[in-house]
């Protein structure tokens, strides 16, 4: 488990219209700038973007791989760039600093390939307690 601070998580991700399809399934969210490519490209976008969550939920992957027994108490959570179908993508987690109390906090971000963010944020976790100590 990482626990050094600075400690660094990464997976690469390219999420394709199916996946916005299904995630507005799932989710209940059809707006159209997710899931109709032909309304998608008469705006600023020019193309159908990610949900959010569904980005977020990438993280939350991420995150259960590294920390499998965490619960995630608190997110906080911006989408500053689009990220569009057939895009490759970085899912970053970045510790900062050791657990103190069976807590870790990540910083989080997805990002594009010319570094752009497309989510960033900070969670908290809490650690189960045989992990923590």
């Amino acid at each position: 488990m990482p626990s050094n601070k600075g400690a660094r998580m990464e997976r690469e991700l390219v999420l394709s219209q199916a996946d916005f399809d299904r995630f507005a399934r799932i989710s209940g969210d059809h707006n159209p700038i997710h899931v109709d490519p032909d309304y998608a490209a008469g705006t600023r976008f020019g193309a159908t973007v990610s949900h959010g969550m569904l980005l977020f939920s990438t993280v939350c992957g991420l995150i259960n791989d590294f920390f499998p027994d965490a619960r995630l108490e608190v997110q906080d959570l911006k989408f500053p760039a689009p990220a569009y179908a057939g895009e490759p993508l970085m899912v970053v987690l970045e510790t900062q600093g050791r657990p103190v109390d069976g807590i870790v906090h990540l910083t989080t971000e997805v990002l594009k390939e010319d570094e752009s963010r497309c989510l960033q944020g900070t969670c908290r976790l809490k650690l189960d307690q045989e992990v923590a100590s």
